[in-house]
C-alpha cells in the first residue's frame, strides 16, 4: 500500500490579500483626501484676472517718490514802499528786467501835498535863519564899536588922569578933582573888561544858536529829501537784474504801503521745492540724495534744506541741482523725483500690490511648484519702497506670489486656478 505524500503550503502573498491592501489603502486615502478638504476652504479664481509675481533676491533701494517744482534759488519780493494808485504799467509778468527798470509808476496826491508843506517850511526857516544870521552878525559890529567907545574913552580919561596926577603933585588941583579923575579911569577900564566879556559870551551863544539853527535846516532839508525820495517810490523799480515772476497789480486799483504786490525771480540758478510726508519727517536729512529722469537722462539733486513747517500734513523741503541741469529748465516745471533714504542693500524682494491692504504684510497667498493653485503662507514685511516690499521671513526666491487684491478672495485658504 503506497504512503500518503503531505502536500506543502505555498509561499508568498496572496493575490487576495493583495487586492485587499490596496484597496485599504485607496480607502485610507480617499479618507485623508476628504478630511484635507474637508478642513481647507478653496477659492476657484480666473488665473488670468490675477497679479502674479517673482519672489527676486535683488538689491532693496528704500526711496520715496515725491513730486517736485523748479524754483529760482533765489526770490525776491516786491514789497510797496509807499501807497498810492496804479497810473501806468510797464512791464508784464514774465518779462525780464534789468536793476532800476521802472515796472509801474503810481500817484499820491496827499504825498505831493505834504512835499510842498515841507518845502514851505525849509523856505521859512531858511530866510529865518538869514535873518538871524544878519542880526548877529549886526549885533557883532554893535559890541565892536561899544567896545572902540570905550577904548577911545579910557585913552582920553588916562590923559586927564595922568595930568591931574602930575598938577596935584605940584599943588595945582584939589584932592577931590584928582581923585575923581582917578576912579573915573578905574571904572572905564572894569568896565571896558566886563564889556568884553559880555561880548565873548554873546558870541558863544551866538554861535551856537546859528549852529542850532543850522542842524534844524540840515533836518528839514532831509526830511525834503525823504519825501522827495517817498515820491520817487511811487515808481516801483525791479531791484535787481531778473524775470518778473509774478504782479498783482492794475491800472487803477489802490496800493497800500507795504501791500505785496509780487515777486522777482534771480534765474542764474534753480532749485527744486517739494512736499513730503510728514511720516518721513525723522528719515529727511540735509545731504541725501534723490534722482529724476528728464530727456532720456538721470539727473542727481540733494536735500539742501529742510523746512521746519508742518501743513496739511507735509513739511517742504529744497533740493539742489547737481553739475548738470537739464536743458531748457523752466520755472513751474515739475519732476517726479526717487529721494534715497539710505543705502541699498542686498534682500528678498517682491513687488508692491493690493494684497498688503488686506493682510498687512503679515501673509501671502503662495503658489504651488505645479502652479495650480496657492496657499496661505505667514511672512515678515520689512522696508517699503514706491515698487517693492522687503521681504524678511516666509518667502525664497524664485517662488511666485499672488500680488494682486484679495477682497474677492474672503476667508479661504486655498485658491485654485481655473
Amino acid at each position: 500500500m503506497a504512503m500518503d505524500r503531505k502536500i506543502e503550503k505555498k509561499k508568498g502573498i496572496k493575490p487576495k490579500t493583495v487586492i485587499v491592501t490596496l484597496i485599504s489603502v485607496a480607502v485610507v486615502a480617499l479618507l485623508i483626501k476628504m478630511t484635507i478638504s474637508a478642513s481647507v476652504s478653496v477659492y476657484k479664481a480666473d488665473r488670468n484676472k490675477l497679479i502674479i509675481s517673482n519672489v527676486e533676491a535683488s538689491l532693496f533701494k528704500e526711496y520715496i517718490s515725491i513730486t517736485g517744482t523748479v524754483a529760482p534759488l533765489t526770490t525776491i519780493f516786491l514789497d510797496a514802499d509807499e501807497g498810492g494808485k496804479v497810473q501806468e504799467k510797464l512791464i508784464e509778468e514774465g518779462e525780464m528786467v534789468k536793476k532800476g527798470d521802472i515796472i509801474f509808476r503810481m500817484v499820491n496826491n496827499d504825498l505831493k501835498l505834504q512835499i510842498m508843506n515841507a518845502e514851505s517850511q525849509l523856505a521859512y526857516q531858511a530866510n529865518e535863519l538869514r535873518n538871524t544870521i544878519i542880526n548877529m552878525d549886526q549885533q557883532k559890529i554893535n559890541n565892536k564899536r561899544q567896545l572902540l567907545d570905550i577904548d577911545h574913552q579910557i585913552v582920553r580919561l588916562k590923559r586927564t588922569f595922568e595930568q591931574n596926577q602930575e598938577l596935584y603933585n605940584n599943588g595945582n588941583i584939589s584932592t577931590e578933582e584928582y581923585t575923581r579923575s582917578a576912579e573915573e579911569y578905574e571904572y572905564s577900564v572894569k568896565e571896558r573888561a566886563l564889556r568884553y566879556e559880555q561880548m565873548v559870551q554873546d558870541s558863544i551863544f551866538r554861535e551856537n544858536q546859528r549852529d542850532q539853527m543850522n542842524s534844524s535846516l540840515r533836518s528839514m532839508q532831509e526830511n525834503l529829501r525823504i519825501v522827495r525820495q517817498r515820491l520817487e517810490d511811487l515808481n516801483v523799480k525791479a531791484p535787481a537784474d531778473g524775470q518778473l515772476g509774478s504782479l498783482d497789480v492794475e491800472i487803477g486799483q489802490k496800493i497800500n504801503q507795504g501791500q505785496r504786490i509780487g515777486q522777482l525771480n534771480i534765474i542764474d540758478n534753480y532749485k527744486i521745492t517739494a512736499q513730503v510726508d510728514e511720516h518721513y519727517i525723522d528719515r529727511v536729512k540735509k545731504g541725501l540724495s534723490a534722482t529724476f529722469e528728464r530727456q532720456d537722462r538721470l539727473f542727481n539733486v540733494k536735500v539742501k534744506k529742510i523746512y521746519p513747517d508742518v501743513r496739511d500734513g507735509k513739511f517742504q523741503i529744497d533740493l539742489l541741482f547737481g553739475d548738470t541741469l537739464p536743458n531748457n529748465l523752466r520755472t513751474g516745471q515739475t519732476y517726479h523725483i526717487k529721494l534715497e533714504l539710505g543705502q541699498s542693500e542686498k534682500a528678498i524682494i517682491i513687488p508692491c500690490g493690493n494684497f498688503f491692504h488686506t493682510t498687512g504684510g503679515q501673509w501671502i497667498f503662495v503658489l504651488d511648484e505645479s502652479g495650480k493653485f496657492a496657499t496661505k503662507r505667514n511672512i515678515k514685511i520689512g522696508r517699503k519702497n514706491p515698487l517693492y516690499y522687503e521681504v524678511l521671513e516666509g518667502l525664497n526666491p524664485g517662488e511666485q506670489v499672488i500680488v494682486s487684491g484679495y477682497d474677492l478672495f474672503g476667508d479661504n485658504n486655498r485658491i485654485e486656478f481655473k
